[in-house]
């Protein structure tokens, strides 16, 4: 096998309160095909996001990452390269796209390896590229996951909510980069804040898998990481209001921003939810458009 086609979901990191530890898929994808050419060298063709600036180099993620792999289990040999891309993820937006670009890349090149590794192996990697787990793992196994660190190794349990829900992504037009985000946040906090956090963080899976969503409202709540964080998003607090408002349980910010997700139930006006949070955004003078999406229950895969 020469090629390969793979979708890959969009993330959300962090779920409120679980900052570096939780996060989910949902059903927004890259799909990306890649090639081993007799042609030297990289080629690159790009639809959607990206399009206007993504280039064929090797600190491309989508081609660092495939080398990563590609590299390890062939010992190096040197080949040829074609990747096309449709991308639908936005990128700095806090959903996940240089984490998709990681999967896709390591993915791609373990199917054209016979599948040397296997995926928590593949977590292993995409975390020391990327720095953190909490976006490459459900990147890579879909669902909810809870990431972890231990002796520098990466490790993720992935679960599934007892009942559906829907996640609304408000997306502003002002990309907000994770290094900007990361440097808000300072390097100590309360005891009392970090005790707020794990009780929310608990409380969240706690409902997730019992199904009891009416505790979603607190257990979305955060006091390590969105407080820090609200003034880079113009009007923040009060597109968490509306939100709430017209009828989801809370609102977070994806991952590290600009993205605002609201959660909700299937059976709320998610529409309504969505205009509402784009209104506010649009008052703080900041266009956004929005994504109503499921979770995504698989991962990265082959189509």
């Amino acid at each position: 096998m020469k090629k390969v086609f793979i979708q890959v979901p969009a993330t959300s990191a962090n779920c409120g309160p679980g900052f570096d530890t939780l996060g989910l898929a949902c059903n927004l994808y890259n799909e990306v095909s890649y090639e081993i050419t007799d042609r030297k060298g990289f080629q690159l063709e790009v639809e959607g996001e990206g399009a206007d600036y993504l280039k064929p180099f090797g600190r491309n993620l989508a081609f660092a990452s495939f080398l990563r792999v590609w590299n390890a289990v062939t010992d190096g040999q040197r080949i040829g390269l074609k990747v096309k891309m449709f991308n639908r993820i936005p990128m700095s937006r806090g959903l996940g796209s240089s984490s998709s670009a990681i999967v896709a890349g390591l993915y791609a090149a373990n199917a054209l390896c016979d599948d040397y590794y296997t995926k928590d192996e593949l977590l292993g990697i995409a975390t020391e590229i990327e720095g953190h787990p909490d976006n490459v793992a459900p990147a890579l196994y879909g669902g909810f996951t809870i990431s972890y660190m231990e002796q520098e190794k990466a490790h993720s349990l992935r679960l599934l909510p007892a009942k559906p829900l829907k996640f609304i992504a408000v997306v502003p037009d002002s990309k907000l980069p994770t290094s900007l985000a990361r440097q808000a946040i300072p390097k100590t906090v309360p005891h009392k804040d970090a005790v707020y956090n794990t009780s929310r963080a608990s409380l969240l899976v706690g409902a997730l898998l019992s199904g009891n969503y009416e505790y979603l409202g607190m257990a979305l709540e955060d006091k390590l990481h969105q407080p820090y964080r609200a003034h880079l998003i113009p009007g923040l607090p009060d597109v968490f209001a509306v939100a709430k408002e017209a009828g989801a349980y809370n609102a977070i910010i994806s991952g590290a921003g600009s993205t605002v997700m609201a959660y909700a139930s299937p059976e709320a006006d998610c529409e309504r939810i969505a205009k509402a949070m784009v209104d506010v955004f649009a008052a703080n003078n900041e266009h956004a458009c929005y994504h109503i999406l499921d979770l995504d229950t698989d991962g990265v895969k082959k189509v």
